[in-house]
């Protein structure tokens, strides 16, 4: 298979499974055990399902561990942590995100008597799927076959779209805008970091962090705390 056709193969995977994330997300509206659960199937089985016909692809190689990686991600996790409570602080009286509780009860059953565990997953598990399927997948995998540039803003251009269905009704206008530019940014340094270290291992740790400050926002929103 010529790198080219790699490169279309990799793009339609990853577009196609954003797709149909998005019709489940936006229009099917499952609750969330559900949509995890055809999330895992989307952004893990089919990659490797792809991988075992592509072997140029090795998906392994994104498991394995960069000491130098390791310190950059503990050294940037802290900092991430308090910059989005911060900024929470500083805009919580200009933006209303009441939305943001009313859209996640409505469309996927996620209150607050659920929310700790639901917390717990974002954390932990949906922060590794996501960053082996953006930050692996679509930009390490494409990156040894295409230019690092392409695949990076490739990889950022998709995190941040797939987000839309997910966030519908979260916001206004003005945040939701907003908020998509910060997810492409924050795709794009996703990107650099995990170049510098050839794993996922490093955006893993700083976006289960930033997930740590939005869930803490959320337990404040829910008024758990």
């Amino acid at each position: 298979m010529s790198n080219r056709k790699r490169i279309t193969a990799i793009v339609t995977v990853v577009v196609f499974a954003c797709i149909i994330l998005a019709i489940i997300d936006g229009i099917i509206q499952p609750r969330y055990l559900l949509k995890s659960g055809m999330k895992l199937i989307l952004f893990l089985v089919i990659p490797f399902i792809y991988s075992l016909f592509d072997k140029k692809i090795c998906l392994r190689e994104l498991f394995k561990i960069n000491k130098r990686g390791m310190k950059t991600a503990l050294m940037l996790c802290i900092p991430v942590f308090v910059i989005i409570l911060v900024s929470y602080w500083l805009l919580k009286d200009v933006f209303d995100f009441s939305g943001v509780t009313k859209a996640l009860t409505n469309n996927i059953g996620v209150n607050s008597d659920n929310f700790v565990i639901v917390s717990i997953y974002i954390s932990f598990v949906n922060s590794f799927v996501e960053e082996f399927f953006f930050r692996g997948f679509a930009f390490l995998s494409l990156k040894r076959i295409t230019s690092g540039k392409t695949a990076s803003i490739f990889s950022a251009v998709m995190f941040s779209l797939y987000h839309i269905a997910i966030m519908t009704g979260w916001f206004s206008v003005g945040v939701f805008v907003i908020t998509l530019a910060g997810l492409f940014i924050g795709g794009l340094i996703f990107n650099y970091l995990n170049s510098r270290s050839d794993n996922i291992y490093t955006s893993w740790f700083v976006h289960m962090f930033a997930n740590f400050a939005i869930n803490t926002i959320g337990f404040m929103l829910f008024g758990i705390i």
